[in-house]
C-alpha cells in the first residue's frame, strides 16, 4: 500500500509565505508525476503545480512566479513553496503522486492522494 503524508498548511496574511512538504511511503516501485492540487469551498479540485520524474514542471497560470514545486527522487518527497499568498489561494491543498507498485511479479500503476492540508491567506 502507498501513503502520502502532507504538512505545512496554516493561516497567513496576504503576502505571506508557506511551504507544503509531502512524503510518499509504502511498497513503491517507481513514482512518475507528482504534484499539488487544491479545492476551495464550492469549487472543483484544480491543479496547482506538477513535476515529472525528470524535473519538468507545470504551473497554474495564477501561481506562476509565486509558487515553486520541487521534488527529491531519492527521498520520494515533493514540496510546494508558496510566496506572496493571496486570499484567492485559500483552499485545501492535496498532494498527488502517480505511483507504480510491485505486486509479486506484476507492476500496478495508480493515482494516490494525501489527506489534504488547509491553507488560508487573509486580507
Amino acid at each position: 500500500q502507498v501513503q502520502l503524508g502532507e504538512s505545512g498548511g496554516g493561516l497567513v496574511q496576504a503576502g505571506g509565505t508557506l511551504r507544503l512538504p509531502c512524503s510518499v511511503s509504502g511498497s513503491i516501485f517507481s513514482i512518475s508525476t507528482m504534484g499539488w492540487y487544491r479545492q476551495a469551498p464550492g469549487k472543483r479540485r484544480e491543479s496547482v503545480a506538477t513535476i515529472t520524474s525528470n524535473g519538468v514542471t507545470n504551473y497554474r497560470e495564477s501561481v506562476k512566479g509565486r509558487f515553486t514545486i520541487s521534488r527529491d527522487n531519492a527521498k520520494n518527497t515533493v514540496s510546494l513553496q508558496m510566496n506572496s499568498l493571496q486570499p484567492e489561494d485559500t483552499a485545501v491543498y492535496y498532494c498527488y503522486a502517480d505511483v507504480t507498485t510491485a505486486q509479486g511479479s506484476t507492476l500496478i500503476r495508480g493515482d494516490y492522494w494525501g489527506q489534504g492540508t488547509q491553507v488560508t491567506a487573509s486580507s
